[in-house]
């Protein structure tokens, strides 16, 4: 199996980069997700699942959102822990295109301030990803994720399953394959 691209940081500085499941992972949280890390360090990491949709906004979770700027911002299952608790973040190209500029866990008057900025896409997430100290480094040794630095191809995909293939597969062609596979081995 094709091992991808590492983030050029060390295992223990991968804040802001983005991790691939490889197509092996199993768990159903996070099967072909795609997870946007906002904190990593020796207690542990952090970060929201970017390619789970929920099909709703944030005017549909509440009426307080209705009548404002983020009532049609997509909600999106951010992981499983604390799965009820709301997170908002933003991010934008860079004039330079390579590069994205992100905020994490921004509040209700921030996020509208960038919202109304051109480029800012604002999501909203139920819940996030989270391991403790050490655990990612040991699923990282495991080849359980494609580590990836952050970058605007983020965007150049729909944020869902179809974000988690064209991420991998533009990593290496090898991946196709891999990527491809149906969810149930016997349907081969």
């Amino acid at each position: 199996m094709p091992k991808g691209r590492a983030a050029s940081r060390s295992p223990s500085d991968l804040a802001g980069s983005v991790l691939l499941a490889r197509p092996g992972l199993r768990d159903p949280s996070f099967r072909r997700t795609v997870v946007l890390l906002s904190s990593h360090d020796e207690e542990g990491a952090r970060g929201v699942v970017v390619n789970r949709p929920l099909g709703r906004t944030l005017e549909d979770l509440d009426p307080v959102f209705a009548l404002g700027p983020l009532a049609s911002v997509p909600i999106y299952r951010g992981g499983p822990v604390l799965e009820k608790q709301l997170i908002l973040c933003a991010w934008r190209a860079e004039p330079d295109g390579r590069e994205l500029k992100f905020y994490f866990g921004i509040d209700p008057a921030k996020a509208g301030e960038l919202r109304s900025e051109a480029g800012y896409d604002v999501r909203a997430f139920l819940g996030h990803a989270g391991w403790s100290g050490g655990q990612l480094e040991e699923e990282l040794e495991q080849e359980a994720w494609v580590v990836i630095p952050l970058g605007a191809g983020l965007l150049d995909f729909r944020p869902d399953e179809g974000l988690w293939r064209g991420l991998l597969v533009g990593l290496d062609p090898e991946w196709r394959l891999h990527a491809d596979e149906p969810e149930d081995p016997s349907r081969n």
